[in-house]
């Protein structure tokens, strides 16, 4: 199959083409450049693979968990590419996305975090399955030290930028639990590439009618103020 990947959902801009398998990506850690970037990658990296937008099987998309302009973006990109061709899309938790970047073995449970700002993060774990992570838990959003650790007996991978928060709060916690964190990791399109290729195979595409946003977070659009005071209340 062949597919056309967009991830947005952080500071980074990445996308990917998937031919059967073969994977070409562009990544850059590009805040608010996205909206530049995204489709001209896309035009050349299609011309790079020799696809036609025509022979296109699918659109991907990280739904987010993340930065709400970039997952907004994201999802339009998605949707308006897969619209103008008559094609199905796939979308995938930017959490999951990111927790393939562990390169965790089989079975191996993984803890993705994405720093939420305001002293927060987005977080879910995952065992790792054959077609990738497999979610324990439900994704959620809130402070560092409220993230509840699944006591499996297991080392945990920890990966993302979550760890990061708070002068590196979550990662300290895990401690000794931890057999590795990578507090810098940023998902990517290649990845969203191989996990949207196996959900298609199973049937997960979707109308783009019925993509949706999973920001986790309501207030968005908090100002400065009501920031201060929701921290003060806490």
């Amino acid at each position: 199959m062949k597919l056309l990947a967009f991830e947005t959902a952080t500071e980074a801009c990445s996308v990917a083409v998937w031919d059967h398998g073969r994977v070409l990506q562009r990544f850059e850690v590009a805040p608010r450049r996205h909206a530049e970037l995204a489709l001209p990658w896309a035009e050349a990296l299609l011309a790079e693979a020799g696809i036609a937008r025509s022979q296109l099987d699918a659109v991907a998309v990280s739904r987010g968990p993340g930065a709400f302009t970039g997952v907004r973006l994201g999802i339009a990109l998605a949707q308006g590419v897969a619209l103008a061709l008559d094609r199905p899309v796939v979308a995938a938790s930017t959490l999951a996305v990111l927790a393939l970047r562990a390169h965790a073995g089989e079975g191996a449970p993984v803890l993705a975090a994405i720093d939420a700002r305001m002293g927060e993060v987005y977080r879910a774990a995952f065992a790792m399955g054959a077609d990738g992570p497999v979610a324990t838990s439900d994704e959620r959003v809130g402070a560092p030290d409220a993230v509840e650790l699944p006591g499996t007996g297991d080392a945990w991978h920890g990966v993302g930028t979550g760890f990061g928060v708070a002068d590196g709060l979550l990662a300290a916690r895990l401690g000794a639990d931890a057999a590795r964190i990578d507090a810098t990791a940023l998902p990517h399109a290649a990845d969203l590439a191989a996990l949207a290729a196996a959900a298609y195979e199973r049937g997960e595409a979707v109308v783009p009618e019925r993509l949706e946003p999973a920001y986790l977070r309501n207030d968005v659009a908090l100002t400065l103020a009501q920031q201060q005071a929701r921290r003060a209340a806490r």
